[in-house]
């Protein structure tokens, strides 16, 4: 798949750089003019699995921002997330699919074209209701910024499935796509 998992891991996770150096910062700055502008989608493969994908494009261990946090969310057919919460908002912007959030306790359905919004500490979990097709969502949140300031609330409540759901087995995520217009 891709990188390892954000979710079973057990190397440490980079949630804020450091930024050291002389008060003007200079180097810092020079560093910072010098990243790529571009991120390549296609250079960046889905890890985890298997009910849930990301494909993440930007983090604070990458080196190029601080206080965003944006990847790519594929929901295999009939695919779920953990349960889980944090501090930090989150907005979903649907790309293809159709499915639902349950968001403490309550049920918000969306299909492409929707934004699903995730308020600051709100337990929830994602949800593809089509049993047959995978769903995407682009995923952006300012979740580093929100650590920065010491909100660290952050707690997986309901580990993410190990098995796939029945019209999900052999699903591979869509690593290679090329058609980018997300209708259905």
């Amino acid at each position: 798949m891709g990188k390892e998992s954000h979710y079973t891991s057990k190397k440490d996770r980079v949630f804020l750089r450091a930024i050291a150096g002389p008060y003007n910062l200079n180097a810092e700055l020079d560093r910072l003019r010098a990243m790529p502008r571009v991120i390549k989608g296609t250079e960046l493969l889905f890890s985890d699995g298997v009910q849930s994908f990301s494909k993440h494009f930007v983090e604070p261990v990458d080196g190029l921002t601080q206080t965003l946090h944006v990847h790519l969310e594929e929901y295999a057919p009939g695919g779920h997330t953990q349960k889980h919460g944090h501090v930090n908002e989150a907005a979903f912007y649907i790309l293809d699919g159709t499915g639902y959030e349950i968001h403490d306790g309550i049920r918000y359905d969306w299909d492409a074209g929707d934004v699903a919004i995730v308020h600051n500490n709100c337990v929830h979990q994602h949800f593809n209701k089509d049993p047959l097709k995978p769903a995407r969502a682009l995923v952006m949140k300012p979740k580093p910024m929100m650590m920065f300031m010491n909100l660290l609330f952050q707690k997986q409540v309901i580990p993410k499935p190990t098995e796939p759901t029945e019209g999900g087995k052999g699903f591979e995520p869509r690593n290679f796509e090329t058609d980018y217009n997300h209708s259905t």
